[in-house]
């Protein structure tokens, strides 16, 4: 077997290396033209709806998920407007608080100006109860219910927990995912750091709110 032995020019590199800078660009402006005769010829096709608000809300509270928090109820003094604990720590309502933010909507601020709390700028956002007294003013209540089709993404859901250490009180967010039998997953933080479960039946629920701002 014999090999031909090509000689390399300087104008070959030379040539060689437009063709690696332009490739990116004729690669791409290919990908459109394709894309562009695609859509021509599937009219019908339409683009992927927008997320919804809740949606949105969901998907904030799930990138939480991968933010180690620790459980830690204790009180803080909070700068204003704004203000949030450590990003290591947090409680079931920080998930909340910190899910709205993402979305561009401070509960700090909403809930001190709705007057429902105590007045205490630092506390009454995280406080569940609280929570329920504005999301029932200023959203939207629900009746509470064992259809797991009444829950949409984005929905806030409230328990009592009897043998909570911290607080009977608890609030999760309802997740755009749901389990193998049609249950939709809850975000939460009951102790063991955000996570997304199947557990919208997990305790008593005490109330049912969808509250877009």
């Amino acid at each position: 077997m014999s090999f031909k032995i090509r000689k390399v020019t300087g104008l070959s590199i030379i040539a060689a290396l437009a063709w690696y800078i332009a490739a990116p660009a004729t690669l791409a402006a290919d990908a459109q033209t394709t894309k562009a005769t695609h859509v021509a010829a599937n009219p019908g096709e339409t683009k992927k709806p927008k997320a919804s608000f809740g949606e949105r809300l969901a998907a904030a509270a799930s990138e939480q998920r991968w933010t180690p928090a620790l459980y830690d109820p204790s009180y803080r003094k909070l700068k204003y407007p704004m203000g949030d604990v450590p990003w290591y720590i947090g409680v079931c309502s920080d998930v909340i608080v910190r899910a709205y933010r993402k979305v561009g909507i401070d509960l700090q601020v909403k809930v001190h100006k709705s007057r429902l709390g105590s007045g205490d700028r630092n506390i009454d956002h995280r406080r569940v109860r609280v929570l329920r007294k504005f999301f029932t003013k200023y959203g939207k209540r629900l009746p509470v219910t064992k259809n797991p089709d009444a829950f949409q993404p984005g929905d806030l859901v409230t328990y009592y927990l009897p043998d909570g250490t911290f607080s009977k009180d608890h609030i999760a967010i309802v997740s755009s995912t749901k389990s193998a039998t049609g249950v939709p997953l809850i975000i939460h933080n009951i102790g063991y750091g955000v996570q997304q479960e199947d557990w919208l039946f997990g305790a008593k629920i005490t109330g049912h709110y969808r509250y877009s701002g």
